[in-house]
C-alpha cells in the first residue's frame, strides 16, 4: 500500500486539501493526478491502491467534502482548472500524468492549454461537454431547469431530474422538458426539502456555462491527449461527447472497462473491475 499525506492549500477564493499517495518502491513512471468535479478524492479509493508502481495525487474539488469554498469563491471549469494547476505546483511533482473522470475531464483541458508543462499524457474519461453536442440548447435547457428545481425545491427532486437526464440513450429530442417530473421516491431520494444548498454537482457544477473545448489550441498545445469511454456505456450524453471531442481532435476513442464511472465497484454498478480499469489505464498511460 502506499504512504499517504495529506495537505492543504490556500487558492484564491478556497482552500483545497489535497493527498499525496507515494509507493514503496515506484517505477520508472510519471506521476499521475487523478481527479473528477464535482466527485472528490474518495470518489478514487478503490483505484489508486491498484496504481501503486507509480505516485498519484488526488485532491477534492473547491466545493467538495474536505476543500472549502469562500463566501465569495466562484466555480468555474476554469477555476477548476487553475486549482489542479497549483496543486500540482504545490507538490513539486510535475510534469504529471492525468486521468480526469467527468467533470474534471472538462477542467482537464483549460489547465493543459494554460500549462501544457505540466501535462504529459491526459485521458479524459467521459467529459460531459454538451456545448459540442447535436442536442446542446435542449441540454442546457434541462441543465438550467434542474437548477432551478434545486434552489426551489431541494436535492431530492432535483437529483432525480438528473438521474432521469443522465439515463436518456442517444440526443435529448426538442420536448424532453415536457416530459413529466420524475418522482425522488422512485430513484430512493427524500422528496422533503431539508433546507440545504450544498451540492456540489446541483449547486455548483451544474450551473456553470457549457464549455466549448478551443480545438485547434488543444491540438497545437504538445500534449498527448486521450479522450476515453466506458465499454459498458452506450448513447448517454458522457460517452457521445467523448466521442465527439475525440472526432474533433481527430484522434481515436479509447474504451476502458466498466461504466461511466468504471474504476469503482458498488451496489449500483457490481459489473465493474476497477482492477482491469487500473490496468487499461497503466497501459494508456504508458504509451509514448
Amino acid at each position: 500500500m502506499p504512504t499517504t499525506t495529506t495537505h492543504q492549500l490556500p487558492v484564491p477564493g478556497a482552500v483545497l486539501t489535497y493527498d499525496v499517495h507515494t509507493p514503496d518502491a515506484p517505477g520508472p513512471h510519471r506521476p499521475v493526478m487523478v481527479f473528477g468535479s464535482p466527485m472528490s478524492a474518495s470518489g478514487f479509493e478503490q483505484l489508486v491502491p491498484l496504481l501503486d508502481d507509480r505516485t498519484v495525487v488526488t485532491y477534492d474539488p473547491r466545493m467538495a467534502e474536505r476543500s472549502k469554498l469562500d463566501e465569495d469563491g466562484e466555480v468555474s471549469f476554469e477555476i477548476h482548472g487553475d486549482d489542479v494547476h497549483r496543486v500540482v505546483e504545490a507538490t513539486g511533482l510535475g510534469p504529471v500524468d492525468v486521468f480526469a473522470s467527468s467533470g474534471g475531464a472538462v477542467a482537464a483541458l483549460p489547465w493543459l492549454l494554460a500549462h501544457p508543462e505540466q501535462v504529459g499524457t491526459v485521458v479524459l474519461h467521459e467529459p460531459p461537454l454538451s456545448a459540442i453536442l447535436e442536442d446542446r440548447e435542449v441540454l442546457e435547457r434541462a441543465y438550467a431547469d434542474i437548477v432551478a428545481t434545486y434552489r426551489a425545491h431541494g436535492q431530492g427532486p432535483a437529483m432525480a431530474k438528473f438521474i432521469q437526464l443522465v439515463m436518456v440513450q442517444g440526443p435529448l429530442p426538442d420536448d424532453y422538458l415536457d416530459r413529466p417530473a420524475p418522482s425522488p421516491e422512485q430513484f430512493g431520494l427524500p422528496a422533503e426539502d431539508d433546507g440545504s444548498r450544498d451540492d456540489a454537482l446541483l449547486g455548483h457544477n451544474m450551473a456553470i456555462p457549457a464549455y466549448q473545448p478551443d480545438v485547434e489550441a488543444l491540438r497545437a498545445s504538445g500534449v498527448r491527449i486521450v479522450p476515453a469511454v466506458g465499454a459498458a456505456s452506450t448513447t448517454e450524453m458522457p460517452r457521445r461527447a467523448g466521442e465527439a471531442l475525440a472526432a474533433l481532435l481527430g484522434v481515436e476513442v479509447v474504451e476502458f472497462p466498466g461504466d461511466h464511472g468504471g474504476f469503482v465497484a458498488n451496489e449500483w454498478s457490481p459489473g465493474n473491475d476497477p482492477a482491469a480499469f487500473a490496468a487499461r489505464l497503466k497501459d494508456v498511460l504508458d504509451q509514448r
